[in-house]
């Protein structure tokens, strides 16, 4: 008998929404992995190969997703007409990305099922089709309610005069080498003021370069002096 001749064969789905719930540091595919892993194995279920969406939004449409798209792909080409993903939102968080997603992969003959809810998309009763789009509306709700919440805390910073993102100065990385750049600016040879590339040579002599090793550049030395 042939090995997992009675098992049916799967894909399997994962997604994450953003970048910094990526990596091998981070436990969002390995908690997606380890879910679909035993939901198949409880459910006889053999995954024959695993596709990954890393920092893809759930409200993408599931056309627009790299991952996604291969797997569309492999599909058509190997005759497996199962996914698995982790639960419904990891499939899509928008409600309308949600139903319409489902509605295409139906029509194509595949069944979607969600490790954590797997009736959620395979009944069609008035009763399952009204709570997929109440629980989907919820997890479109809180999503959004995040993200507001999220910018009135970058808002409130911002308006405090705080620092929001974005990469970080030079006066937060090197405050001693602002200072040095500072006093240097105020010396003067023959007559004249150091220009930002005497500065930027001077700090080098000393020891003081950028990430790369090399001298700071004129704009670099000139955003030092602007610092407060």
């Amino acid at each position: 008998m042939a090995k997992n001749s009675n098992k049916t064969r799967a894909i399997a789905y994962m997604r994450t929404s953003t970048a910094t719930n990526v990596g091998p540091d981070k436990d969002s595919e390995k908690r997606q992995r380890a879910a679909i892993t035993a939901f198949a194995k409880s459910r006889g279920y053999e995954v024959v190969d695993w596709f990954y969406d890393p920092a893809v939004s759930g409200a993408d449409p599931i056309g627009e997703r790299p991952g996604f798209k291969d797997m569309l792909d492999r599909i058509a080409g190997n005759g497996v007409r199962t996914i698995i993903v982790e639960s419904p939102d990891r499939f899509a968080r928008d409600l309308t990305v949600q139903l319409t997603g489902h509605d295409c992969l139906k029509s194509l003959g595949i069944t979607l099922i969600p490790a954590t809810s797997p009736n959620h998309f395979i009944e069609d009763t008035p009763t399952a089709v009204l709570v997929r789009q109440v629980l989907g509306a919820i997890a479109q709700f809180e999503k959004t309610s995040l993200v507001a919440r999220m910018k009135a805390a970058r808002d409130r910073k911002i308006a405090a005069g705080e620092k929001c993102g974005g990469r970080r100065s030079h006066a937060e990385l090197r405050p001693a080498v602002v200072a040095l750049a500072k006093q240097l600016r105020k010396q003067r040879r023959n007559h004249k003021r150091l220009s930002l590339r005497d500065i930027s040579a001077e700090l080098a002599v000393l020891g003081h370069l950028n990430e790369a090793g090399r001298p700071f550049s004129a704009i670099s030395v000139s955003n030092m002096l602007r610092m407060r």
